[in-house]
């Protein structure tokens, strides 16, 4: 039974959580976008989810100054957010979740 246990926390280590995701945005991300196209100084994350893929939001959030060239971006404003490795995989699964269809997947 402890076995068990300790696989069953390994295991939701290992995975993201879109609810844990949407309280990291509230605290950490909702200053600067938003996901209802109401403004911000960022882009919306819906626009976000749209246009790029889960793991490359993660790499973005991870290290924004190295990033943005790859997002398209001529500069960068985005600070680099001192959020663990859960939190950025929750997050990035967050936002992925906003946009049940992608750009990137239209052939």
């Amino acid at each position: 039974m402890k076995l068990f246990f300790t696989l069953l926390i390994i295991t939701n280590a290992l995975y993201a959580n879109i609810e844990n995701g949407k309280d990291v945005y509230i605290q950490n991300c909702a200053n600067c976008h938003s996901v209802n196209m109401r403004g911000g100084m960022g882009p919306d994350f819906n626009i976000v989810s749209y246009s790029h893929k889960k793991a490359d939001i993660a790499k973005y959030i991870s290290s924004p100054s190295t990033m943005f060239r790859s997002f398209g971006y001529t500069s960068n404003a985005m600070p680099e957010l001192p959020l663990s490795p859960q939190e950025i995989k929750d997050v990035s699964e967050y936002i992925d979740s906003l946009q049940p269809f992608k750009k990137w997947m239209k052939k």
